[in-house]
């Protein structure tokens, strides 16, 4: 049983936190949450505003090899500037795959997030849709929805960019995320256990 969950939360804007405070950010919130049955958890926020999926997958190693100890978790949110950006999503997809498959050989479960496109960029991540939840199901990781039903683009959720989330928004995607949250910390539990 884990006695004291580490999250490695990596990717994007919507980790890093961006135009909130730190303890607004969605790994602050997250930890906040896990403390109420454990006192010692740790969110460690290695997300990085811009970052497209080639940009995680660089720094991936570092960040690893600054890690303590190994992480119970993973929560991978990245891919919308890939979007945004145009790259290739062939490029994208083996990038979001090597990534899996580096968690995957360092042991560290993965939940990876999915960033449902709002209506006026559906058309533009239209080569990009399903390839997250088909490479969560081909490396094994766990997927969930970034924002919950009613949360992205809404006016009174977003930041002056009107895209980002501001503090109300993320504290509903943490509220939407720990039910994932707690399911993959218990099935990692029950493996090292096991282990």
């Amino acid at each position: 049983m884990i006695s004291s969950p580490l999250i490695l939360a990596i990717g994007d804007s919507l980790i890093a936190g961006y135009g909130l405070t730190s303890a607004d950010s969605l790994p602050a919130r997250i930890e906040q949450r896990l403390r109420v049955d454990w006192p010692d958890a740790c969110v460690i926020n290695a997300g990085v505003s811009g970052d497209m999926t080639g940009d995680v997958l660089r720094r991936l190693p570092t960040v690893m090899s600054r890690l303590t100890r190994r992480p119970d978790l993973a929560i991978v949110q990245v891919g919308a500037n890939d979007v945004l950006r145009q790259v290739a999503p062939a490029s994208m997809r083996a990038n979001l795959a090597a990534i899996l498959i580096e968690l995957g050989r360092c042991g560290v479960p993965v939940l990876l997030t999915i960033v449902d496109p709002p209506a006026i960029l559906r058309d533009r991540a239209a080569a990009y849709l399903g390839v997250h939840a088909l490479l969560a199901t081909e490396h094994g990781a766990n997927t969930c929805a970034f924002f919950p039903a009613g949360v992205l683009g809404h006016p009174a959720m977003v930041l002056a960019d009107r895209f980002h989330p501001n503090a109300a928004a993320i504290t509903l995607v943490a509220d939407a995320m720990m039910p994932a949250i707690e399911r993959a910390l218990g099935d990692t539990g029950a493996i090292r256990a096991a282990g």
